[in-house]
């Protein structure tokens, strides 16, 4: 998971966990927020901690050095 879905997820996870107010029966609806919010966290921290492992894009430059054997 990107750094980008865990914004989106701790994001969508605040909405739900504060700013919803709705009562009803099954499941609650805060809950499903905290969780959001606790997921993406988890994978915003694994991004992290990974992201100096990423090449990026074009990744380090290798250059390879050609012996000249005559």
């Amino acid at each position: 998971m990107g750094i980008g879905v865990s914004l989106l997820l701790i994001a969508v996870g605040a909405v739900l966990a504060f700013a919803v107010h709705v009562t009803g029966n099954g499941f609650n609806i805060h809950t499903i927020g905290i969780i959001l919010l606790v997921v993406g966290a988890i994978g915003a921290l694994l991004s992290m901690m990974f992201w100096s492992s990423w090449g990026g894009v074009g990744g380090t430059r290798r250059e390879t050095i050609i012996e000249d054997r005559r």
